[in-house]
């Protein structure tokens, strides 16, 4: 998706690792990050893993003072809070919801959840090390967020997880739509 009139033909969307503020600055230049903020607000679901998590988050910390974000995670996510590059690390995390309840993560320069309002559901934290009880995943509605990069292991869980909130979505807005339907006078 490269164009604003392009948002409205997805289902879901995922915000991918990468650099944050090249992100969102490239959307601000793009025309996209209204259009994503409005989306967002009205319910479109969406994954964000690593700087994807940052872009979802309402406050940052250890960012530039003019870093923008898409917002809608009642969350305060700190940049780069394991370290540098040469700090990337693979762990175990508890993961709440998930079969097993862990998942095998891997960090990659990363952020972490410094707090999360109440309607933020905390799914994942790191188990043991330095940074043991770190949330690293949350989920707020339709919107879920990783500090790490699972695509990386082959382990399809929480994108499992984020299908299936689209697909919810989905029925709900079809069931919503057929209601409107039988409401109309012909």
């Amino acid at each position: 998706m490269r164009r604003p009139e392009e948002l409205a033909a997805v289902d879901g969307l995922v915000l991918p690792g990468g650099e944050s503020t090249t992100m969102v600055k490239l959307a601000a230049r793009f025309g996209l990050l209204e259009p994503l903020r409005t989306a967002v607000r009205s319910g479109l679901p969406v994954y964000g893993s690593c700087a994807g998590m940052i872009l979802l988050a309402d406050r940052i910390l250890d960012a530039p003072s003019d870093q923008e974000t898409v917002g809608g995670l009642d969350v305060t996510v700190r940049r780069n809070a394991f370290g540098r590059q040469v700090d990337s690390f693979e762990s175990e995390i508890a993961f709440e919801g998930l079969p097993g309840n862990s998942l095998h993560a891997v960090f990659i320069r990363a952020p972490w959840v410094e707090d999360a309002g109440r309607d933020v559901q905390v799914l994942g934290r790191v188990v043991g090390g330095t940074a043991d009880g770190r949330i690293v995943a949350v989920r707020q509605g339709n919107l879920v967020a990783t500090s790490f990069h699972p695509e990386l292991t082959g382990d399809r869980r929480v994108h499992a997880l984020f299908v299936e909130i689209v697909r919810r979505h989905l029925a709900e807005r079809a069931g919503s739509d057929a209601g409107n339907e039988k409401g109309r006078v012909p």
